[in-house]
């Protein structure tokens, strides 16, 4: 089975812009198709973004459409999501996490990842 473990994140200004990366390894990241989730206090996780095996379809939130862009190099066993625009709402604990098959009813659905990275903090202060 895959590992996932992140890195990035911190603290920034709004408006700022922050980067997000998650190593793969134990198998090959082309395997899965991956995703981004955050948890802010007090709320859920939620779905961010989504890619499939290659990199070919994405899936974005509504809140993450426009600002934030997921992305994976296959060859180097890992993933990213970039963000732009942050904002304060913006806070939370992101996830990277894995799954052996996304399509647009499962890509944001925790119940289709199950392997996940250990999360990182992103906090956005005004």
């Amino acid at each position: 089975q895959v590992e996932l473990t992140q890195s990035g994140g911190g603290l920034v200004q709004t408006g700022a812009s922050l980067s997000l990366s998650c190593a793969a390894s134990g198998r090959a990241l082309s395997d899965y198709a991956v995703g981004w989730f955050r948890r802010a206090p007090g709320k859920e996780r939620e779905f961010v973004a989504a890619t499939d095996e290659r990199g070919s379809v994405t899936w974005y939130s509504d809140s993450a459409k426009g600002r934030f862009t997921i992305s994976r190099d296959n060859a180097k066993n890992t993933m990213g999501l970039q963000m732009s625009g942050l904002k304060p709402e913006d806070t939370a604990v992101y996830y990277c996490a894995a799954s052996g098959y996304l399509n647009t009813n499962r890509a944001a659905s925790t119940a289709y990842y199950p392997y996940w990275g250990q999360g990182t903090q992103v906090t956005v202060i005004s």
